[in-house]
């Protein structure tokens, strides 16, 4: 990677893990003085970090870290939960053993996690999880996109995980797909994915909500 990718890749995972919050506006002396270089390689890492999405451009504020339309964002989970329900259905019918030891490793970190209440373990154990299932479903085309999406939309799946009562929830919710996948139900396996990550109802008007105040700062 050159100068202005590595820099992409540090600001992309601050987005992700929340030390860059969504809608913060990202200043590029700023960045270059805590980087320590000069704003030309900061310039290029926005650029690029906007053609994935994660920024975008306002008017009289700069680069802010993006908080998309709620049309948009439906739009965006939409996608996921069915790509996701594609590797479910696939690793229903292809996982091997090992792929049923980490799926039940990873489901255990989750659990752990939820026992604790620790929302931000529980994010990462989360990812972990659905890193598995994509990797189980044998099919590495599919799973790069799947992977790539669900890191455009980390942002948000880590934000409604505050949601109260979601950690218990998502957890059973895994547990079903994992049981699925190991019963080799393909059928069971896509739906319970695809209504795992499809936020709706409720779930999505509390998710939009979280992003206003960051939003209009």
């Amino acid at each position: 990677m050159n100068h202005a990718q590595r820099l992409k890749q540090r600001i992309e995972d601050e987005i992700v893990s929340g030390e860059l919050a969504l809608g913060s506006r990202l200043d590029e002396n700023q960045l270059a003085a805590r980087f320590g270089v000069s704003r030309t390689p900061i310039r290029e890492a926005l650029l690029q970090l906007a053609v994935t999405g994660l920024v975008q451009t306002k008017p009289r504020r700069g680069a802010v870290v993006s908080t998309p339309e709620p049309h948009l964002l439906l739009a965006m989970f939409e996608t996921m939960a069915e790509i996701e329900a594609a590797c479910g259905r696939l690793a229903a019918r292809r996982s091997a053993p090992e792929d049923a030891a980490a799926l039940r490793e990873a489901l255990s970190g989750c659990r752990d996690a939820m026992t604790i209440e620790d929302a931000e373990a529980y994010y990462a154990e989360n990812y972990v999880f659905h890193t598995v299932v994509y990797r189980a479903s044998h099919n590495a085309f599919l799973a790069d996109q799947a992977l790539s999406l669900h890191r455009r939309l980390a942002p948000f799946r880590r934000l409604q995980l505050r949601v109260r009562q979601r950690l218990p929830q998502s957890l059973a919710e895994h547990e079903a797909i994992v049981d699925a996948i190991l019963a080799g139900d393909a059928a069971g396996a896509a739906e319970a994915l695809r209504n795992h990550v499809l936020v709706q109802g409720d779930r999505f008007t509390d998710l939009v909500a979280g992003l206003r105040a960051p939003d209009a700062a």
